[in-house]
């Protein structure tokens, strides 16, 4: 049997040290820290050390790109979400909660147990300085002490347990940020249309004012004058159309700045390991981002045709004496007779 140097035998590897080692990152080689996503190649990552090798290999933070497993090279095709819209693995996550519930049972005595209070990073109580916030006041809807319970502003109130909370908030947080990543993809979708719709009108103002063109050059003095009024008010529509356009666009790209700032927002609280922690920001974050969810679900648009700009249409078929008076539209037959009487 191999013994250390300080005379106390070696700790054989036990079942838990292989299931530690199954259950660790090949990024950070610590524990995976939730949320941990699968990859195609079946390989395991921590979220938040995919992003960080993400973003360390697309400065720019372009949407969308390729990403490359560490541990098979692997190349997976992200999309505009990036890492954030891989799959989460909720088997290795659930693994790895029973793997430390059942290392916490292991641990016995009242020294380590004081050791780990002392080491532990959980928010203190403001009323009771040595007491560690553990139960949830469903009454004031905030995360307390004990003490608050049986003597505080508490004492009259419902609590609850805070994991119990804990899970359920975290829950609706996440289930919001899938609505108001729902709602990004339809800003985005949005955008998209905008700038179709633009490239459209101007295409089609284009071929407008080139027919109109060659209609006038056929047309010689007499239309000169007339086809710069025209082509005026051309320029005038496609201007409003355009600037209507490139407004409501702004406005959208705004809304989804702010929207993708929130979701990081979101996503970072949902990440943090403290269930304290979390509670504390959790409530708001949970009402801005359903908030900002459901400002999405009217949008303004352009009506159908918006783009269309065929009412400018215009017909060479007339008589000189009626051209003074040419304009979009059509020309009443009075104008005609009266013209074929001077004509006469």
């Amino acid at each position: 049997m191999d013994v250390q140097r300080t005379g106390s035998m070696v700790r054989p590897s036990s079942p838990m040290d292989s299931l530690e080692k199954q259950l660790s990152c090949p990024i950070c080689l610590d524990m995976f820290t939730k949320p941990v996503v699968i990859l195609p190649c079946q390989h395991n990552l921590c979220r938040s050390c995919a992003s960080d090798l993400y973003d360390s290999r697309n400065p720019y933070r372009f949407s969308g790109g390729v990403f490359r497993c560490p541990t098979c090279r692997f190349e997976v095709v992200l999309d505009r979400h990036g890492v954030h819209g891989l799959q989460r693995n909720l088997l290795v996550e659930n693994i790895i909660d029973i793997y430390k519930q059942q290392q916490e049972c292991s641990l016995s005595g009242g020294t380590e147990t004081n050791l780990k209070a002392k080491d532990c990073k959980e928010p203190m109580c403001q009323e009771h300085e040595d007491e560690r916030i553990n139960i949830y006041c469903v009454t004031c809807q905030v995360p307390t002490c004990s003490m608050c319970k049986v003597f505080g502003q508490h004492k009259d109130c419902e609590v609850a347990p805070l994991a119990g909370i804990y899970q359920a908030q975290k829950g609706d947080l996440s289930n919001a940020i899938d609505a108001l990543v729902a709602s990004n993809g339809r800003l985005q979708a949005l955008l998209n249309q905008m700038e179709d719709v633009t490239r459209a009108i101007q295409e089609n103002s284009q071929r407008t004012k080139q027919r109109l063109a060659e209609r006038f050059d056929l047309l010689y003095a007499v239309l000169e004058d007339r086809k710069t009024v025209l082509l005026d008010e051309i320029g005038k529509e496609q201007d409003e159309k355009v600037a209507a356009l490139q407004a409501l666009a702004q406005c959208y790209g705004e809304r989804l700045q702010a929207s993708s700032e929130l979701t990081d927002t979101a996503v970072r609280a949902l990440e943090q390991s403290s269930a304290a922690e979390f509670l504390l920001a959790s409530k708001g974050l949970i009402a801005q981002t359903k908030d900002a969810a459901k400002c999405s679900l009217n949008e303004e648009r352009p009506e159908p045709g918006f783009e269309n700009m065929d009412h400018f249409t215009l017909s060479t078929e007339h008589i000189e004496t009626v051209l003074a008076k040419m304009d979009f539209g059509v020309v009443d037959d009075d104008d005609f007779e009266d013209a074929e009487e001077e004509e006469e």
